[in-house]
């Protein structure tokens, strides 16, 4: 097949709509299940490179949650702690394959970004995996192949209408890319870069001290950035992505909301929130959603009386911001990767707050040496990549 026609492009009034190989070539994808839009093979397609270097670097599987066209979670597929099972709502389905731990993490980091996301994985999706995303809100799913039982299981999905794509794992794109704006071609060459140790070992710091794991942290932190559009900074802890801020035009400004989302992640792992007692009849979206507000400023918004009826058992009492920081000073041995430089020092202030320890980052900046001073400061070790990673 040369080329799918879509329902519509980004929106319903941009007809016609289509994807097609220009060279009458054939398409490296086969549509199993639904019928895929625009921004879905947007996602799709960037999802998939992404768990694909994510696979290539770490060697475990790896699953990527994406939405408009950036990734909400990314992670590979090390197993789930009794509490991130809780707090990932899949404690219920027992031990998980490989792949569905990746998944698991990778729609759990964010879960209120990752509502209705596009799933990628770089592995053959297993019964376990397609068991997660059958009871998940979600647009579609890419990946290399599907067990009998797993399409079964996807297939039942959204009466018969969720996408699933299989993609040729042996597809390579040529070494150039097009895209058209206001009418105009514009034409690069694509971002072949491979994020590997060599990359990372240009140590910068007075802390040169950086473990195998926190390396792996790191790969995955860059690999993520590579496919989350500009400006962006992406917070990772113990294989998987807890923090992503994308597409914002300050760094300090991707800094602060990356670093509130990996805050977020660990709050939920309080004593304090696993305590919550939702009603029986809550969904896990509605359960999410309680959850963020009731860690975040406006949290009478949820204990409200006459409100917190329709979401908990027994009304909880507030999570001070004297308790939520002292939770939060336990976070540790957090790696933080950016895309571009850190202009100021106060991108380093604020990832203190969320335990970063490592860094990865181009370096470059006329102020280097400040934001250098700032993480000797606090003990952190930083390498500069010497390596720009933007993507629009």
């Amino acid at each position: 097949m040369n080329e799918l026609q879509l329902k519509y492009g980004c929106n319903p009034n941009q007809k016609p709509s289509r994807i097609y190989m220009e060279q009458g070539g054939r398409l490296p994808v086969q549509v199993l299940s639904g019928r895929p839009g625009y921004i879905n093979f947007l996602d799709a397609f960037n999802g998939w490179q992404l768990v694909r270097e994510l696979k290539a670097a770490t060697g475990l599987p790896a699953a990527a949650s994406f939405k408009h066209v950036s990734p909400a979670g990314a992670a590979v597929g090390l197993p789930l702690t009794e509490t991130l099972a809780k707090i990932y709502w899949v404690d219920d389905l027992g031990e998980l394959s490989p792949l569905a731990c990746a998944y698991a993490r990778a729609r759990g980091a964010d879960r209120m970004s990752s509502f209705g996301d596009f799933i990628a994985l770089s592995d053959v999706c297993d019964k376990d995996t397609a068991r997660l995303i059958k009871r998940e809100v979600s647009d579609g799913v890419i990946a290399p192949g599907y067990t009998e039982e797993a399409l079964e299981l996807l297939k039942q999905k959204k009466k018969g209408n969720y996408n699933v794509i299989q993609i040729d794992p042996d597809y390579v794109p040529d070494p150039l890319e097009k895209k058209q704006v206001f009418g105009i071609t514009f034409e690069q060459g694509r971002n072949e870069l491979e994020v590997n140790d060599e990359l990372l070992s240009h140590l910068v710091t007075d802390n040169k001290d950086i473990p195998q794991n926190a390396l792996t942290d790191m790969k995955i932190a860059l690999i993520t950035l590579k496919y989350t559009q500009s400006n962006s900074v992406c917070f990772v802890k113990d294989g998987q992505a807890i923090g992503i801020g994308a597409g914002q035009q300050s760094r300090v400004h991707c800094t602060r909301l990356a670093g509130s989302k990996a805050d977020n992640w660990f709050l939920r792992q309080s004593p304090r929130v696993l305590g919550l007692q939702f009603i029986d009849t809550l969904g896990r979206a509605e359960r999410d959603n309680a959850i963020d507000v009731y860690i975040g400023d406006e949290s009478m918004d949820v204990l409200a009386d006459g409100v917190w009826e329709n979401i908990f058992k027994t009304k909880p009492a507030v999570f001070t911001k004297e308790e939520k920081r002292a939770w939060l000073d336990q976070m540790t041995h957090v790696t933080l990767g950016s895309d571009a430089f850190f202009p100021f020092a106060d991108n380093i202030e604020r990832a203190h707050k969320s335990g970063v320890a490592y860094i990865a980052q181009p370096g470059g900046s006329v102020r280097d040496d400040l934001v250098i001073e700032c993480c000797n400061k606090y003990g952190m070790a930083m390498a500069f990549t010497g390596i720009r990673l933007f993507h629009h």
